[in-house]
């Protein structure tokens, strides 16, 4: 079974004839920076998320984001 996939990256768009290639090194570091602040974004929340399953305050949690109490349960308070 085929399936049908659409390239989000627009690379599909790019005339070989008019665009001169390019070495993708560049275009590949930004593609795992951006999966790698994905992933760590998802460790934090769990990281958070566990704190609070721990009983820690949104205080001591702020502390460590090096945030307010407030903007560490604006951000990760009502998620979860």
């Amino acid at each position: 079974m085929k399936t049908s996939q659409t390239d989000e990256t627009g690379l599909d768009q790019l005339d070989p004839a008019v665009t001169p290639a390019r070495d993708a090194t560049h275009f590949r570091r930004i593609i795992a920076a951006q999966k790698a602040a994905r992933e760590a974004e998802e460790e934090l929340r769990t990281a958070v998320a566990d704190a609070r399953a721990a009983g820690d305050s949104w205080t001591v949690i702020g502390a460590a984001l090096d945030t307010t109490r407030q903007a560490a349960y604006q951000r990760f308070g009502k998620h979860g």
